[in-house]
């Protein structure tokens, strides 16, 4: 099973039937995902093979007018080698900027216009897939397109194409790795476990080094080795016709010529010698953590799902000896969790400790090795293993219910093993697995075997490492003003030689057959007790998902206790009355199902999600831990420890930082929203339990509670599981309470949080905005959708695809009932950071002044289109049910605002977009290095920026 995707089963029977084909490859089979209730999830499909080597796999699925195709190419990192590293990864980018008929941004283009989600891909050490989702009408177009990607695309690269693109991917690994607490701990495991010549020695992103020497010669060559059709899997999965879409398959595809022979390699494990200790210190971490590594063994190996359990049983739950030892008993950490890592030639087995802050890793040590022995005295039982393997079985429906997941999950099994239908051999094996495989694979891969650690502590804390750890190699990167020149290149140019077809290939297809929006049918009711119910029926897979929001958010909370609210809602997931932390865990986990109480702004969340047999079961439990908690002095303690842990370490994260700053600039000190969830260390040393035990008593009341039920449930299904919670909860409705407002801002400031050696400068630049209710809300969004609300937006144009500045930029509106905020996010690289506000502030400046009619066509066209998209899941079809039931939209409010975007006209737009997109009238918040860049961004005109206090 993949333990890293969560991608599992408990039930699966595949039907496999041969049948005759053109090249006598095609086969049709069915992945069948079934419960004993009746209830299932058919994932036919058909496979099949092109003259020129691609496969092929189709799966129809007509429940929403939807299609998505995935093209997974046989290609990750470890086709690379020592010295041209990150290539692959650089491919994942480079496939989307342009190819010969559809142009230079073509591809992200044609995709919003047809009202797809956007384009997407993924590189890993094995493979890259690219994959989109797009209403039924447009298949063609998306063959076409990605046909373009496969066969059409290489002459269209230029050296300056590439070197433009090389800031992007480095401005990717600055934000995932260099610019974050223990960022560095995977390059540190690779080159401790892997020698020099293995593919898995270097990351997937490879090193910035080597991204500079990246010749236009070097990116060609790879690509003509690697991107070739019988090295690659097209994967159509949703709303089509099948003789239609093998048609058009050929017609696109067949043509590309085939490709030299890929040969597929033999495992080749990591190997280590000897035990290996090494520490980092690291400049964004608060806290120490303690990472152990054994290797072991590839993804599909006979061994890998017993050791996917037992890293689960490890570390999982309050029963899970490492918890036990190094969470319960000692408290020397709050997070601990244990994972294998399958790939395709080799294998790790990881155990991750984040302690406490000040505490030594040697103690981590002796704790982990005196859990891992408690693992060897008592092993795992069979109620602990059938536990485990019925908390994978949601997981498969989950990855089962959107087109593009099927898409996705057909194609990487297909890439690997040959067969698309390989889940049911997946699952097979997985219900295979004993007490005593567990067992075996401990004493085979870890007890008494080499490993590797890695200590990671702050700045200036070697004496927290492992004893006798040795300084690990690490290469960072230097921040140099200027040291990166602005790539000058005209992407419109076309001075490349067009690759011969036997059909004009630039003309865009037409759209097909027109389809029908799907409409939610979306019933009502009520409980006696005054709880408010709204419900979609959805049979499409076993499942129900259900949330109950309840007035009982931090708006009721205290600015002398800001965490109360948050708090409360955790302790409640600590056991009940009659069941203690563990015993309520095995109960959950006995059935495959999953109960949250978390808290917001604006309410508390009870939510679950649950096979539909154990659906009526599922709630019993959520009822129980709703009106009998337990308030556990012990479980007080802990959840008190992890917290100040929590906001240690989001001390040090700049992300969080900006977060936490964006809080304190938007409302004033007395506003409690002013703090994010658990406030500052200093606030919460003074929470009591019975702090928690009082807001409990005065807030969780029914009375203005509403649920949402989505799934395979009917209505007088949902009413009976819930009667419990009518007859007994009767607590009575608390007073209405008011929060202040965001304070007014009329001008605009900069405010910079010094991080220094920060490697990019995270950006929040923000105003208070449009309420939920608010009638300009939906029109807003959509005058906003292309400045920061899509990939192809103005924003993401011009600072990560024309300059490089950036990985990722959002503009968007988050809204509430009586409030919202209009904002942008970034993390741009650190020694452009004045010239990324620059950017932002004039394309904000300018935004709808010269928004033409056709301008204004493409946005509607978008947004109309998109919504096939919009409640294909059933996490899409809650979110529905959700805004109906929080701000008393109508049942049909999606077709309603797609009415209001249709008639909008130009004028509208204009004056949306003065009204609301102020850059003059916004914070500009930096986290990032104030030695270099501070003083700088006094040039934008809106002053000295302010400095920040640190915490």
């Amino acid at each position: 099973m993949k333990f890293m995707r969560g991608l599992t089963a408990i039930a699966v029977v595949a039907l496999l039937a041969a049948c005759s084909n053109q090249n006598e490859t095609e086969n049709t089979a069915s992945v069948d995902a079934s419960d004993d209730a009746g209830g299932a999830i058919s994932v036919s499909f058909e496979k099949y093979e092109l003259d020129n080597g691609l496969d092929v796999i189709l799966h129809v699925d007509r429940s929403d007018p939807v299609v998505a195709i995935d093209l997974a190419a046989h290609v990750g990192s470890a086709r690379e080698t020592e010295g041209r590293t990150g290539f692959a990864h650089l491919f994942e980018h480079l496939l989307f900027l342009d190819s010969e008929n559809l142009g230079y941004g073509g591809l992200d283009e044609m995709n919003t216009r047809i009202g797809g989600d956007g384009t997407n891909g993924f590189t890993t050490h094995d493979m890259t897939q690219y994959f989109q989702a797009v209403p039924a009408d447009a298949l063609e177009k998306v063959i076409w397109a990605e046909a373009d990607k496969l066969g059409f695309f290489i002459n269209t690269v230029t050296q300056e194409v590439v070197d433009n693109e090389k800031q992007v991917v480095k401005n990717e690994k600055r934000q995932r790795v260099d610019n974050q607490p223990f960022g560095h701990n995977f390059y540190i495991i690779n080159k401790a476990i892997y020698p020099e010549d293995h593919p898995y020695n270097w990351q997937v992103i490879g090193s910035l080094a080597d991204l500079d020497a990246a010749t236009l010669q070097d990116v060609k060559d790879f690509y003509r080795r690697w991107y070739v059709p019988n090295n690659v899997t097209v994967t159509i999965t949703g709303d089509f016709d099948t003789h239609e879409a093998k048609r058009l398959v050929e017609k696109y595809f067949g043509e590309i010529p085939r490709g030299p022979e890929v040969q597929r390699r033999e495992p080749r494990p990591g190997v280590l010698d000897e035990s290996k200790s090494l520490y980092h210190e690291d400049n964004f971490a608060t806290v120490p953590q303690l990472t152990m590594i054994w290797p072991s063994v590839e993804e599909y190996h006979e061994d890998a799902n017993a050791l996917g359990i037992l890293a689960d049983y490890l570390t999982s739950g309050k029963r899970a000896p490492l918890n036990e030892v190094l969470v319960d008993e000692k408290k020397l950490s709050s997070s601990v969790a244990a994972f294998q890592y399958g790939k395709e030639l080799a294998g790790e087995f990881y155990i991750f400790a984040t302690a406490n802050a000040g505490e030594d890793l040697d103690n981590i040590k002796t704790a982990i090795d005196e859990g891992l022995t408690r693992f060897e005295e008592n092993g795992i039982s069979q109620d602990d293993l059938n536990r485990i393997k019925a908390g994978l079985e949601v997981g498969v429906y989950g990855d089962l219910q959107s087109a593009l997941g099927k898409a996705i999950q057909l194609g990487e099994y297909n890439l690997f093993t040959g067969d698309p239908g390989y889940l049911t051999k997946d699952i097979e094996n997985m219900q295979a697995v004993t007490t005593d495989d567990v067992m075996r694979v401990y004493n085979k891969y870890i007890k008494g075997k080499n490993y590797l650690a890695t200590s990671f502590v702050p700045k200036g804390q070697i004496d927290l490492t492992l004893e006798g750890a040795t300084k690990a190699e690490i290469v960072e990167e230097p921040i140099v003003q200027g040291a990166e020149t602005e790539v000058l290149f005209d992407p419109t140019a076309r001075t490349f030689e067009p690759t011969p077809s036997s059909f004009d290939r630039t003309v865009e297809p037409d759209f097909g057959e027109p389809y029908t929006l799907p409409t939610q049918d979306v019933w009502r009711a009520s409980l006696d007790n005054g709880v408010e119910i709204y419900g979609i029926e959805s049979n499409e897979t076993p499942l129900v998902y259900f949330s109950m929001r309840i007035d009982a958010g931090r708006d009721r909370g205290s600015i002398d206790k800001p965490a109360v609210a948050a708090l409360t809602a955790d302790m409640l997931e600590k056991g009940t009355a009659n069941k203690t932390t563990a015993e309520l865990e095995d109960a959950i986990r006995s059935l495959g199902s999953n109960i949250s109480i978390s808290s917001g702004q604006f309410g508390a969340y009870v939510s679950g999600s649950t096979l539909a047999r154990n659906f009526d079961e599922t709630v019993a439990l959520a009822q129980e831990m709703l009106l009998e908690p337990r308030w556990d002095e012990d479980e007080f303690e802990l959840l008190m420890i992890a917290t100040n842990n929590d906001i240690d370490q989001a001390a040090g994260d700049p992300n969080a930082i900006a977060s936490r700053e964006a809080a304190k600039r938007l409302y004033r000190e007395d506003n409690i929203f002013s703090y994010l969830a658990y406030g500052s260390k200093e606030k919460l040393e003074g929470v009591t339990i019975d702090d928690l035990k009082a807001f409990y008593a005065e807030n969780f009341a029914p009375g203005n509670a509403t649920l949402r039920v989505v799934g395979a449930a009917v209505e007088a299904d949902v009413k009976r599981a819930f009667e419990g919670i009518e007859e007994n909860w009767t607590t009575p409705t608390p007073a209405p309470v008011t929060v202040g407002q965001a304070r007014p801002i009329e001008n605009a400031a900069v405010y910079f949080y010094d991080v220094p050696g920060a490697k990019q400068s995270v950006l929040r630049v923000q105003r208070p905005s449009l309420s939920a209710v608010d009638p300009d809300l939906p029109m807003a969004e959509a005058m906003n959708f292309l400045l920061g609300g899509i990939y192809t937006s103005q924003l993401m144009t011009e600072l990560r695809v024309n300059k490089g500045y950036t990985y990722s930029i959002r503009s968007g509106f988050s809204s509430a009932q009586d409030r919202g905020i209009y904002s942008v996010r970034t993390s741009v690289r650190s020694n452009v950071t004045k010239e990324s506000m620059e950017t932002i502030r004039d394309i904000m400046r300018n935004y709808g002044q010269n928004f033409t009619e056709e301008d204004l066509a493409i946005m509607k066209s978008a947004r109309l289109r998109n919504q096939a998209l919009q409640t294909e899941t059933l996490s899409e079809k809650l979110g529905v049910l959700s805004s109906i039931a929080d701000y008393g939209y109508p049942n049909d409010f999606l077709a309603q605002n797609a009415n209001r975007i249709e008639a909008m006209t130009l004028d509208e737009f204009k004056r949306l977009a003065e009204k609301y997109i102020r850059p003059d009238a916004m914070d500009w918040i930096v986290v990032g290095d104030a030695e270099t860049q501070a003083a700088r961004l006094s040039e934008l005109g809106y002053g000295a920026p302010v400095m920040l206090e640190a915490e």
